[in-house]
């Protein structure tokens, strides 16, 4: 079951690369998308070397027993290290590019040291879950297993204040991701602990190989799986705050496009619907739609009209921009009622007095949307409006 959360853990990881992988190519001088790419792979590829069934196998096909633990060691400490390295440019700064060159110098002789240790020393039994303490009094093996635990405590330790302590000045989505990624990496350096308990306890002459066969790994994983959480906290939840976003605006427009779907349908002013589009997409077509029919409409706004309802909105509301939404919202009704009925072989008798910007910008659509449904300065521009067109008719 171990290795099947293992071998999952490492597949979603992995995964989470394969869709960065297409940004990576496409920008891949930025060193924060090529510091994200290893950070996943490396976190996967923890997952991978830790699960029992794959030491076996590498450790098989080697014919070198225990070649998997330096291996995995050395992902351990990498990944613990790429952590730091990608808070460091996440944060930028002046000195951003010196300091994670710095780092990377430096977990890179660990891992140099790791190689060397286990080739100076000598592991003849395979230990395929505790070889930390069952070879913890060995020479050069020893040596090994602390330089690791040592640069993995090391650079978790970092991780956790800077991530904490930079989580104090930041808000929204940010602040979620640091505080997910501190904590994460506070239970990495748990990991790191329990392990360092267990060979020190073997050095005292005490058996504490179920703390580092039990508790460690399920830190390790914990600590992992809220770290890779916390970086993609900032990376996804933006994105998700558009989504909503875009999806609000559309709904909030559907007033405003029902008051023009009669003029869209019959003047065909309106686009194809897109089918299994985005948000983004769908709220470009409405918009579109909307302006597309405000165009047509340019000719038949009353200035008169929209300068008293606005006069009236803002005493009413006190708020200039609900007043304007409100004074467009009655312009727009009139004119669909005015040129639904409007004689086009019949010429104008003069210049129309038009607004001195007869289209509303974007922004301002939804609150139009939303004056058309609850302002009573509208209904009242509707029926009289509607009177007009009674009386004109008759």
């Amino acid at each position: 079951m171990s290795a099947l959360i293992d071998y999952l853990s490492c597949a979603l990881l992995w995964l989470g690369l394969l869709v960065k992988a297409p940004d990576l190519i496409r920008h891949w001088r930025d060193p924060y998308l090529r510091v994200i790419c290893v950070f996943l792979g490396l976190a996967g590829a923890c997952f991978l070397l830790g699960a029992p069934p794959t030491v076996g196998a590498i450790n098989d096909l080697s014919g070198v027993p225990n070649l998997a633990a330096p291996l995995t060691y050395a992902s351990v400490t990498a990944y613990g290290a790429s952590s730091q390295v990608l808070v460091v440019y996440w944060r930028g700064g002046p000195h951003v590019h010196r300091t994670a060159r710095r780092w990377i110098m430096a977990y890179a002789l660990v891992l140099v040291g790791i190689g060397v240790m286990f080739a100076l020393g000598d592991t003849p039994v395979e230990r395929r879950t505790d070889l930390d303490t069952y070879y913890a009094t060995t020479p050069f093996i020893a040596e090994m297993i602390v330089l690791y635990l040592a640069g993995h405590l090391a650079a978790v330790s970092v991780t956790t204040v800077s991530s904490l302590r930079w989580a104090r000045q930041v808000h929204g989505w940010l602040r979620a991701g640091l505080i997910t990624l501190g904590v994460g990496s506070l239970c990495g350096a748990g990991y790191s602990l329990t392990k360092f308990a267990a060979v020190i306890a073997r050095w005292s002459g005490r058996d504490w190989t179920e703390l580092g066969t039990t508790v460690s790994p399920v830190a390790a994983g914990l600590g992992a799986v809220l770290t890779v959480i916390g970086v993609l906290i900032p990376l996804t939840g933006p994105r998700l705050t558009d989504r909503r976003r875009e999806r609000r605006t559309y709904a909030r427009l559907e007033p405003l496009e029902h008051e023009l779907d009669e003029l869209l349908t019959r003047r065909a002013l309106r686009l194809p619907r897109p089918r299994w589009s985005s948000p983004a997409t769908r709220l470009v077509w409405r918009q579109t739609s909307i302006h597309n029919a405000l165009g047509h409409l340019d000719a038949f706004f009353d200035r008169a009209l929209y300068e008293r309802t606005l006069e009236a909105a803002a005493h009413t509301t006190g708020d200039p921009e609900r007043a304007e939404a409100t004074a467009w919202a009655a312009v727009v009704a009139a004119a669909v009622a005015e040129e639904r009925t409007h004689d086009p072989r019949l010429a104008p008798a003069g210049e129309p007095d038009r607004l001195p910007d007869p289209a509303p910008g974007t922004a301002l659509l939804p609150h139009i949307a939303d004056e058309l449904t609850r302002s009573p300065l509208v209904a009242a521009a509707r029926v009289r409006t509607g009177t007009t067109e009674g009386s004109t008719r008759a």
